[in-house]
Formats: C-alpha cells, sequence, structure tokens
C-alpha cells in the first residue's frame, strides 16, 4: 500500500513557475514508477508526465515538454514536478500517481493521490 499526498498548487499568473512536490508513505516508494496527471473541470484526466523507479527514464506530454520538469528524490519518498512558463490552459487538478512501470495512462497505475489545484491567470 502506497499513500500519496500532493502539495504545492496555487494560484499564479501566466508565465509563473509552480513546484509540485507528492510525498509517499511507505518503505516500497523505490519499487514504484511514479506520474503526473491533470484534470480541468468537464475533461478526461490526462498525463503530464512519468519518472522510472531509478530516475533514468522520462516522459512528458507534448503540451508541456519543455516548460515543465520531472524528478524524484528516493531518499525522501518524494517526486516534484517544477512547472513554469504556465498557462491558462495549465489550469487543472494535479494528481501523482504510483505504478509498476512508467505508464502514460491513467490505468498504468495503482495508487492516487487526493489532487492539488493549480490554477494559471491571464
Amino acid at each position: 500500500q502506497v499513500q500519496l499526498v500532493e502539495s504545492g498548487g496555487g494560484l499564479v499568473q501566466a508565465g509563473g513557475s509552480l513546484r509540485l512536490s507528492c510525498a509517499a508513505s511507505g518503505r516500497t516508494f523505490t519499487l514504484h514508477a511514479m506520474g503526473w496527471f491533470r484534470q480541468a473541470p468537464g475533461k478526461e484526466r490526462e498525463f503530464v508526465s512519468t519518472i522510472s523507479r531509478s530516475g533514468g527514464t522520462i516522459y512528458y506530454a507534448d503540451s508541456v515538454k519543455g516548460r515543465f520538469t520531472i524528478s524524484r528524490d528516493n531518499a525522501k519518498n518524494t517526486v516534484y514536478l517544477e512547472m513554469s512558463g504556465l498557462k491558462p490552459e495549465d489550469t487543472a487538478v494535479y494528481y501523482c500517481a504510483a505504478g509498476p512501470y512508467s505508464g502514460t495512462v491513467a490505468t498504468d497505475y495503482v495508487y492516487w493521490g487526493q489532487g492539488t489545484q493549480v490554477t494559471v491567470s491571464a
């Protein structure tokens, strides 16, 4: 069992930056790939980024490539999402997730956090 708690969301102006954190409980953090997804009102949950257990494999959605950076600190059981150049269309609830491999669809992940709201004003 893995429990995930996101933090770091908030309100930011377009062009600004935020860093999201996702802290995992338990001793199995290093056994899981970690992903970030987001869901805007009225839209389906969409893939943002994923990082493998070792951190050696990373994928990004085309919409965030070059603006967002995912990383993990296995010593702290935490995964991060550094977001810069934020746009109003990045507004969504951001979720972190843990799973057996670095997939790009929600069904690839087993454990989910409760989400953190990111709002980007124009």
